[in-house]
């Protein structure tokens, strides 16, 4: 019996020492934030990020007490905010925007990035997905997304898309499409989603895949026909279109995410409790309503799975743009 208090006492000393170490992690997060939130939106303002975040940081300053000040910081595709973010001290108050552009597609496609989409920083929240739309002008002989396909399998090459840009999750749906398909669409990108959907509502260029927001007004008013959303699920702004995934390719997505981060070295306190903030004001009612109206989808995830989709998202797309040939113009 007595051989059990070494033993014992050692235990009892582990625990004590555990506690010691997690009093100052406590207390930080109690006393987190000690001064106002500088937010980062590496874009410029009334885009639909800086729209996310000004929306959350209402809700997060009224929580807190502390202001959010929203710093955008648009240039080089986002790089430059991101940059910012990057260099800025990890103690949960300077935080930055991500996107799928920012932190999978981009980091992809170009070798002359200045940050690290993994090293560089700490995963925060998912925050909203907007998928694209695959449209159609009423000229395209083809009311489905299999019809489609198959008229682009006849006429190879000659079917053109537009999105928004070259990098974009709409140029990246459009290449999954052909690799997923087998077909040969041509990409037309545009410097802007409403240039974008000018020149397909002209019918200079048949086919788009754009946001529902920017799609779907159109829709209704019967200037495009609505093929396929490209999210995992059917869209809540538009139920009665069928996914990419259930026209016939299963486990097909792209979306473009947008999700909170911070310097790499955040305390876990923080990031904890930044987490729980975050997915708090995205549940309000006014917020979930606000979202819809705009075709935003919430998405809250914990710190850790957010890491990972982020992660897996990088894999997703270096390999597509890879195996595509795909070079930043």
């Amino acid at each position: 019996m007595a051989r059990k208090y070494p033993r014992r006492a050692n235990v009892i000393r582990y625990h004590a020492l555990a506690l010691l170490c997690a009093a100052p992690l406590l207390a930080l997060a109690q006393t987190y934030p000690g001064k106002p939130i500088r937010f980062i939106v590496p874009f410029p303002a009334g885009g639909a990020g800086d729209l996310v975040i000004r929306r959350l940081a209402q809700k997060m300053s009224e929580s807190w007490r502390q202001p959010i000040v929203i710093d955008n910081r648009a240039g080089a595709s986002g790089a430059l905010g991101l940059q910012i973010a990057a260099n800025a001290p990890a103690d949960g108050h300077t935080l930055v925007l991500g996107t799928a552009s920012t932190h999978s597609i981009n980091p992809a496609l170009r070798r002359d990035l200045s940050y690290d989409p993994i090293k560089h920083f700490t995963p925060i929240a998912s925050l909203i997905v907007i998928p694209n739309v695959l449209v159609a002008h009423p000229s395209v002989p083809a009311r489905s997304l299999q019809e489609l396909i198959q008229l682009a399998r006849a006429k190879p090459g000659q079917l053109s898309y537009a999105s928004n840009g070259a990098g974009t999750s709409a140029h990246m749906a459009g290449e999954l499409l052909n690799r997923a398909a087998g077909i040969q669409m041509l990409h037309v990108p545009y410097k802007g989603a409403g240039i974008a959907v000018n020149d397909v509502l002209g019918g200079h260029v048949p086919l788009l895949f754009g946001a529902v927001a920017t799609t779907l007004p159109q829709v209704q008013a019967r200037k495009l026909r609505a093929l396929a959303v490209t999210g995992a699920q059917r869209s809540p702004a538009a139920p009665s279109v069928p996914t990419v995934a259930e026209s016939g390719f299963p486990g097909f997505e792209v979306v473009q995410w947008f999700g909170a981060f911070a310097p790499a070295g955040t305390p876990r306190a923080i990031v904890v409790k930044l987490n729980g903030e975050l997915n708090r004001a995205m549940s309000l009612p006014d917020v979930q309503e606000s979202f819809a109206r705009q075709g935003f989808e919430t998405r809250p995830a914990t710190p850790e799975k957010f890491a990972a989709y982020v992660k897996s998202e990088l894999d997703k797309w270096s390999k597509v743009i890879k195996e595509a040939g795909i070079r930043a113009e």
